[in-house]
């Protein structure tokens, strides 16, 4: 009964709202020690449990570097390096990021790429960039092409993640069809996949080149 102490704990500090991570530490704490287990144990077993599963931490490590990057002008170097690109637009530019975007999530590569990887630091400065240098003037359409940016990698994501096998989203589906009688292999629903992920591309690419429109309209 004295293991069960750990889940007082858990609720006490929950009901008293002290910070989760503290709270959850004390309540594995006190859980070893009612069964008796040495504290280095339980120091040993928290170090292996971390080590187990230290991919989940990979993203407290990334943001970081990401951050360290920005302050050492990341978002600068993204933006003269758009500059010197002859031709390059804002459309054409997110275009190009979403199929890449698809591409990489087809092949399930999802987490290659995402607002905090690639779109804070990278796309959206070099859309920016594009579109300053087609109209003459800084921040023509206002947050529209950040917003835009962000829009371009959730389109490409959802749209090629459907294309990949082991994806949650096949599966979900797989499940939720033969709940109702439906039998379909994951394959046939990634296949079906392939031309909705086209259809996407030729939709919001189409309002990419709109972008491109709104800015020459715009231009000095």
């Amino acid at each position: 009964m004295l293991v069960l102490l750990g889940i007082a704990v858990i609720v006490a500090g929950f009901l008293l709202r002290f910070n989760p991570l503290p709270v959850v530490i004390a309540s594995a704490l006190v859980t070893g020690l009612a069964a008796g287990i040495d504290p280095v144990a339980i120091v040993a077993a928290f170090g292996k449990a971390f080590n187990a599963n230290r991919f989940v931490t990979v993203i407290y490590i990334v943001l970081p570097v990401i951050g360290l990057l920005e302050r050492h002008g990341l978002q600068q170097r993204a933006r003269a390096l758009v500059l010197k690109l002859k031709g390059a637009t804002a459309g054409r530019l997110l275009m190009g990021y979403m199929l890449f975007r698809q591409l990489t999530a087809a092949a399930g590569l999802l987490s290659i790429a995402g607002p905090a990887q690639t779109v804070r630091p990278l796309v959206a400065p070099m859309a920016d960039a594009a579109a300053d240098a087609q109209v003459g003037e800084a921040d023509p359409l206002g947050e529209e092409v950040r917003a835009m940016a962000a829009a371009t990698d959730n389109v490409g994501l959802f749209f090629g993640e459907d294309i990949f096998l082991a994806v949650g989203s096949i599966l979900l589906m797989k499940g939720i069809l033969e709940g109702y009688g439906i039998v379909i292999e994951p394959f046939h629903l990634s296949m079906w996949a392939i031309p909705t992920a086209i259809a996407a591309f030729l939709i919001h690419g189409f309002r990419l080149l709109l972008l491109d429109r709104r800015l020459k309209a715009k231009r000095k």
